[in-house]
């Protein structure tokens, strides 16, 4: 759906990322919207106004007076015109201004006066990005009701690589999109997603466990819920949590045995079940009730197989209900994950391969190949773990809309 006749304000603030501000401009333009850009005055070092204003067909506001016309910017004007106030690129300097409530800038007193939804999308260096009072910032914004989108990960302009750099003029085009266009397509629709690891006790203070961090399970059921569905997320030990939705009802779980009872009890009332977690193949037979002490000659422990999650209850699968699932491989895996499509009773299922250098855990990027039961393989570009959430959820969507009857589960 289009943004035709969508009021959007741009907020720009210095940084090297501001360059691609011109980019969004064009792609809101293009889309219908009207759009207005406020810049900071070091936003102008990166990008000029003129550029902005030649996009946006609209003049580019700065100062609170401007010295050209003898006129005043009415931030107050500008906050009640914008249907979405958009920052992007956030410096940490105007976060840290917003999360106090500073109002020595027009676009400060803009974002105070502004009474509809703030969307920022943050952009600075690495070490910036994990410092602390950054953290606690984005999280006072946040408790605040502003949507937050994360800083992606890549090559910094300092030369260091990791987390910080502002998300991709496409991706804050697809949020944008979201809040003012809202997906109610999975509304009153019952979701089960399986994310995080497992652990399995060895002793009181070993486990048996993986890297899996959760991230592509919590983006499928932020995504989910945000398009009006009732979610259960079966989540195994993992420091993320989704950002908290009334739609979004979490299940903590520890062991393979735990996420196996608990996707048993919910599976029924699932129209579409996403298995998502990476569940321990094997538990230790008898965990110590005491700490393990070290000895001088080798430690045997004697594993069995945990329950299949996703083979079992894809045998029980209803009519009218979607299992989706997830398989990764230290090679190209096709042939795996095509073994796991029929055995699982899978109706279509998410290859990541370890050979994809942006794909895997802890990784906030995925490239994927879907392979259905059509024997369609559809091998998707790098992108985020959000975007790609988006894009698995709108082939959800297709098959529930096309293949099934929506009312049997």
């Amino acid at each position: 759906m289009p943004l035709t006749g969508k009021r959007i304000l741009l907020g720009v603030t210095g940084g090297i990322a501001a360059y691609k501000a011109a980019h969004l401009v064009r792609l809101l333009v293009k889309s219908g919207a009207e759009v207005k850009v406020i810049m900071t005055t070091s936003a102008s070092d990166f990008i000029t106004p003129l550029t902005l204003a030649t996009l946006s067909k609209n003049p580019v506001s700065i100062d609170f007076f401007n010295q050209k016309t003898g006129e005043w910017t009415n931030h107050v004007a500008l906050g009640a015109w914008a249907d979405l106030l958009v920052i992007a690129p956030l410096s940490a300097n105007t976060l840290s201004k917003l999360a106090s409530g500073q109002s020595d800038s027009l676009l400060s007193c803009t974002y105070l006066s502004c009474t509809h939804p703030v969307l920022l999308a943050p952009a600075m260096d690495l070490d910036m990005y994990q410092h602390p009072s950054v953290k606690q910032n984005l999280a006072t914004l946040e408790s605040y009701g502003n949507h937050i989108m994360e800083a992606t990960s890549g090559e910094l302009a300092s030369g260091l690589i990791g987390q910080g750099r502002m998300p991709e003029p496409e991706a804050i085009f697809a949020a944008i999109h979201d809040i003012l266009n809202p997906d109610l397509s999975f509304q009153g629709k019952n979701i089960l997603i399986t994310a995080g690891p497992t652990q399995e006790a060895i002793d009181p203070v070993r486990y048996i466990s993986n890297h899996s961090s959760g991230k592509m399970g919590i983006a499928l059921a932020e995504k989910a819920a945000e398009r009006g569905a009732k979610v259960t997320l079966i989540l195994g030990p993992t420091a993320l949590k989704p950002k908290p939705h009334p739609n979004i009802k979490i299940i903590p779980v520890t062991s393979a045995l735990d996420m196996f009872e608990a996707s048993q009890n919910h599976h029924n009332e699932a129209k579409v079940v996403i298995f998502c977690a990476a569940v321990a193949d094997y538990r230790s037979e008898k965990p110590s009730v005491e700490k393990i002490k070290k000895k001088d000659s080798a430690l045997q422990i004697k594993l069995v197989k945990n329950p299949d999650i996703a083979k079992t209850l894809g045998a029980n699968k209803k009519q009218g209900q979607l299992h989706i699932g997830f398989a990764l491989e230290t090679d190209e895996g096709v042939l795996s994950a095509e073994n796991k499509l029929k055995e699982k009773n899978f109706d279509f299922v998410v290859l990541n391969s370890l050979l994809d250098s942006e794909a895997g855990f802890q990784k906030d990027t995925n490239q994927v190949t879907i392979l259905s039961k059509n024997k369609e393989n559809i091998k998707t570009p790098v992108m985020s773990k959000e975007l790609l959430a988006i894009q698995l959820l709108d082939r959800i969507g297709s098959l529930l809309e096309n293949k099934f009857d929506n009312t049997d589960v």
